[in-house]
């Protein structure tokens, strides 16, 4: 296939060049270096493309074919489809080579144009693609087959923030300016989200902040004259721990310069206007339960309020639609996702307007699938959607065991680990984790991967003097203080993996960590009646001597030996015992000099800390930054507001290192600054097995359904 990316001047892919040296290597004399290494439930599963299918509400006279928009690297989502009458082609392409590849008339190929999020490098991105679509022609001409398959433009350069990581949403376009959301200033207070609106020049690169400072907005919606923007927004409330409904409200504004912001709409999310009088979005119903669609219609004479605006409900009870999509052409259906109680899956479907009746869409193509977010073509013609790519039958699927991301602090590494609570050696040159059940160590390159461990396991740590030995806690991750867990170590050089068990009686026995002289090992024990640290000896575990370090009713937890020896860091939930609020300590291996180091206020978290290699900051997870998206939109996250961020010792030069709408969790700092790139292994199965949203899986009418306290997969992120 005929594929080019242009990079132009404004609109550029940054690209890392690699030497021939060796993946790892340490620079003592940074001020900061090393390699931070994280897990995210679930992500290494997604592989998303966007597809397109005809959008007809009569039966098609053929089985319609599923066509794939994107180009199957990393992940590709919430798409958009420009008007191909916009000059948008022509702002971004400067060539007039370029200029001639994009014909439309009637003789000429047909070609489809995308606006869409993508993760290149692990970072967040807005492409602009165009696409010939061999499906829509019968024959393309010799002209034709010298047109390129694919011209592809990134729409913004990490230039334009100074090189600052930061994650792109919900892409549209008004005129010739850009509207999504972004996570790139700082909020500056706890738990209030960073995510707001902004409009970038697709030509200048000129941007502008549409949402107010201090206020937090999602979900971006462009009105088809331009004129206007909707958002689903939390206004200026920090977030308070909602995982499913965030209570948004539907406000208005001019897209210009963001002014005329009006309210108009009380709980309500994801708005798409089908006029610039009618905006649908969804709403879990007070009354039933279900996720419904909505409409609001706005007065078309006199002033618009949440009072002249008029609310009325478009999809029944009886399953759950949300996310709708619009089009300006088209007043006869609306697309919507849809999760019925019957089905495991969440599939793309048309609502009726007229005959109130619903089409399905994507479950006679792909039933085996989740498929999310619609989007609808100018005409109409054309449904857009994402889904997990899945693996071509008779290839060989990857699976990343490494994913490498763009690292803000210059010196560091950063990657994404396939399982969860992963540690590198002191060398750096393996890496273990666990995947529930089980625990495994693979080398560097993704070369031999072995089971260690066939039982639950989890917080692993290398010993820094025994070459080869790991420590980890064997037994359930979420557990009462009288739960059997317990620390063992083990060789994994040794051919038998013969084990030690350290701790005795099993009550909750957890997250060991090594003095830098490797003789003795922190952890976490429920033995009191409350999860309290103490110490033992490396070699003997409590047979050769036990310390206790911490003591109270409260939780004190995940805790990590500084590199010089002098402190452990941990997290607790002393200032609210009981509670799920977190905060992280340091404390003095004799038990003084306790105090506090970063908190994320209350009821917010700061947990898993682990010491830079040189002993100066801390990495963790928190959920100091809220969260970034309405989570319906995304697949299932636990905890879909952890990211991963640096601080120095004494809390200050806090710094984000992860921008998602994932749970990001159990980070851990090793001292080898591993190569940036990508390491993966084959699999074996199609590359798509993650949960969609479990809060959709209970008929509210009824309660039956999957137990949602029940969790199926390993909570990584907050627990303790």
């Amino acid at each position: 296939m005929n594929f080019i990316r242009i990079p132009l001047f404004l609109f550029f892919i940054g690209i890392c060049k690699f030497s021939a040296a060796k993946d790892i290597h340490a620079d003592p004399t940074s001020p900061t270096h090393g390699t931070i290494i994280f897990s995210t439930i679930g992500r290494a599963n997604y592989n998303f493309d966007i597809y397109t299918l005809p959008a007809v509400l009569s039966p098609p006279s053929s089985d319609p074919k599923e066509f794939k928009i994107t180009d199957g690297i990393s992940l590709n989502f919430n798409g958009f489809f420009p008007d191909p009458n916009s000059s948008l082609f022509s702002l971004l392409a400067q060539n007039q080579t370029l200029l001639s590849t994009k014909p439309y008339s009637s003789s000429s190929p047909p070609f489809i144009e995308l606006i869409y999020v993508t993760e290149r490098n692990g970072t967040s991105k807005i492409y602009y693609d165009v696409v010939h679509d061999d499906s829509l022609s019968q024959l393309r001409s010799r002209s034709a087959l010298e047109i390129p398959a694919r011209l592809q433009i990134p729409m913004l350069s990490d230039a334009r923030t100074n090189g600052q990581v930061w994650m792109k949403d919900k892409p549209s376009l008004a005129g010739e300016y850009l509207i999504y959301m972004s996570t790139h200033e700082d909020s500056e207070v706890s738990r209030l989200s960073w995510a707001a609106v902004y409009s970038t020049h697709v030509r200048t690169g000129s941007t502008r902040r549409l949402t107010p400072d201090g206020v937090v907005d999602f979900s971006p919606a462009v009105s088809p004259s331009g004129e206007w923007t909707a958002v689903a927004s939390l206004e200026e409330r920090v977030w308070d721990t909602e995982v499913d409904e965030l209570g948004t409200n539907i406000y208005m504004f001019l897209t210009r310069n963001g002014s005329s912001r009006i309210k108009i709409v009380e709980h309500g999310g994801w708005p798409s206007w089908m006029d610039d009088y009618t905006i649908y979005f969804h709403r879990r119903s007070y009354d039933d339960g279900w996720w419904s669609v909505y409409r609001a219609i706005l007065p078309r004479v006199g002033r618009v309020s949440m009072e002249s605006v008029v609310v009325e409900r478009v999809t029944p009870p009886g399953l759950h639609a949300f996310t709708p999509a619009t089009s300006p052409e088209n007043k006869d259906f609306i697309a919507i996702a849809t999760r019925r109680p019957e089905s495991k899956y969440r599939y793309i479907e048309l609502f009726d307007l007229v005959r109130k009746e619903f089409k399905e869409v994507t479950r006679p193509v792909s039933p085996q699938t989740h498929h999310f977010n619609p989007f609808l073509s100018p005409d109409s013609t054309r449904i857009g959607y994402h889904k997990c790519r899945g693996v071509a039958e008779g290839s060989e699927g990857q699976h990343h065991i490494l994913e490498n991301l763009q690292s803000p602090i210059p010196g560091i590494s950063l990657f994404r680990v396939e399982g969860t609570y992963p540690s590198l050696s002191p060398l750096g040159d393996r890496i273990v984790y666990a995947m529930s059940p089980g625990l495994y160590v693979v080398d560097l390159n993704g070369s031999n991967r072995r089971e260690l461990y066939k039982e639950e396991a989890f917080a692993t740590a290398w010993d820094p003097v025994r070459e080869g030995v790991i420590y980890f806690s064997a037994g359930p991750i979420f557990g009462a203080e009288g739960t059997r867990v317990d620390i063992i170590s083990m060789n994994v050089d040794d051919e038998n993996l013969s084990y030690k068990k350290l701790t005795e009686g099993g009550d909750n026995n957890a997250f060991p960590s090594l003095s830098p002289d490797g003789k003795r090992i922190v952890f976490r024990s429920g033995r009191s009646g409350h999860k309290n640290l103490f110490i033992m000896d490396a070699v003997e575990g409590e047979k050769g001597g036990l310390q206790r370090l911490t003591e109270g009713p409260w939780t004190d937890t995940m805790c990590n030996w500084s590199p010089d020896g002098e402190w452990i860091a941990f997290a607790s939930n002393r200032e609210n015992p009981g509670g799920w609020s977190f905060a992280i300590y340091m404390i003095h291996p004799n038990g003084t000099g306790l105090r506090r180091v970063i908190r994320s206020g209350i009821p917010g978290r700061a947990n898993h800390p682990w010491f830079s290699p040189d002993g100066k900051r801390i990495v963790f997870a928190t959920d100091y930054a809220g969260i970034s998206a309405e989570p319906i939109s995304y697949p299932h996250q636990y905890q879909p507001y952890g990211e991963v961020f640096v601080a120095n010792v004494d809390g200050s030069g806090i710094q984000r290192m992860t921008h998602n709408s994932y749970e990001d969790g159990t980070p851990t700092w090793g001292a080898a600054f591993i190569r940036p790139r990508n390491v993966a292994r084959p699999i074996d199965d199609s590359g798509c097995t993650f949960d969609d949203c479990h809060w959709l899986s209970t008929d509210p009418e009824s309660g039956a359904g999957e137990d949602l306290m029940a969790p199926t997969r390993t909570r990584c992120g907050w627990k303790f």
